[in-house]
């Protein structure tokens, strides 16, 4: 489809596991449209079939895109992630993405904080500042002091034994690079582990926290000013005015309370297996399938994708 010519207003985007459902996607897919009175002459075009997913999208016009997407929602709810575009600028020149629970499979924090026996307090902590319910630079700072006097050599191992990556996070990098964009890892997490999962993902360049130590144990501080929610809004401004884009040229992916801002300003930003604050704030969610929805949701086919290995 020629965003440039399409007289289409948006594009509605439904990504499956498991391949050779189009059929019966498209099917459902049309019985909600009809219901909506979405206009859709055009046909269903395939991005995925033959991989581990059946992604397909329709060009259409709404009057009602964000009523169309919840519809979608409800009909293929824990079936399929959904996504409705505008079809103008859909693909986008930078990806500014969150790194703990998103780009990775874990909160970094929480598995340091077993290496001190203290992972239990420090996980319920997090989970209620990513829901939004502390404030995110009070909490950061209150976990950091429980570790006070952990040896550093934890940082390594904890990288080295925990941290993996998100399934589809090098997929989605690669790819979007490919098509020319800039990638950049922003986290309230700590430049110990966002330079070495921005290398191992891809990434152009890494943001950050800084864990202070004496050289041999952490001192229980962190590095200010903390890098939280309001942070990752400007790092995505500025990263923006540096290759003379827009925020509506941009995909902002996170999942907690921090990661609010810069979604609600991206030109698509997109909650990964979010707190329902998070979710209710994005343009879509992915929760279905994996990272590599966000590239479907673009509109790049499985020809385009650069796969990892």
């Amino acid at each position: 489809m020629d965003e440039k010519t399409s007289d289409y207003s948006h594009v509605a985007t439904i990504v499956a596991l498991g391949s050779d459902k189009r059929q019966v996607l498209a099917d459902r897919l049309e019985t909600v449209l009809r219901d909506h009175g979405a206009v859709h002459i055009a046909p269903v075009r395939l991005l995925s079939g033959d991989s581990k997913f059946t992604a397909i999208e329709q060009a259409l016009n709404s009057g009602d895109p964000a009523s169309l997407r919840r519809s979608l929602e409800a009909e293929f709810a824990k079936e399929a992630d959904i996504c409705v575009t505008p079809t103008l600028n859909r693909r986008k020149s930078l990806l500014i993405s969150d790194m703990d629970s998103t780009i990775i499979q874990q909160e970094c924090l929480d598995e340091l904080a077993d290496f001190a026996g203290l992972k239990a307090e420090i996980s319920a902590i997090t989970e209620r500042a990513m829901r939004g319910e502390l404030n995110f630079e009070e909490a950061l700072r209150e976990r950091v002091g429980m570790l006070e006097g952990l040896h550093i050599s934890a940082l390594e191992r904890c990288y080295t034994e925990r941290i993996t990556l998100m399934p589809g996070a090098r997929t989605l990098v690669e790819t979007m690079k490919a098509g020319g964009a800039h990638c950049v890892l922003v986290s309230g997490g700590f430049t110990f582990f966002t330079s070495r999962i921005a290398k191992a993902a891809g990434f152009h360049a890494d943001q950050g926290n800084t864990l202070l130590d004496d050289g041999k144990a952490l001192t229980g501080k962190v590095g200010e000013p903390i890098l939280g929610r309001e942070a990752k809004l400007t790092a995505l401004q500025t990263e923006a005015k540096k290759l003379n884009l827009t925020p509506s040229d941009t995909i902002a992916m996170g999942d907690g309370a921090n990661d609010l801002a810069m979604i609600e300003a991206a030109g698509l930003g997109i909650a990964y297996r979010a707190k329902p604050v998070v979710t209710a704030a994005s343009d879509c969610g992915i929760s279905v399938t994996d990272l590599t929805a966000a590239l479907y949701f673009q509109g790049y086919s499985d020809s385009e994708i650069v796969w990892e290995n």
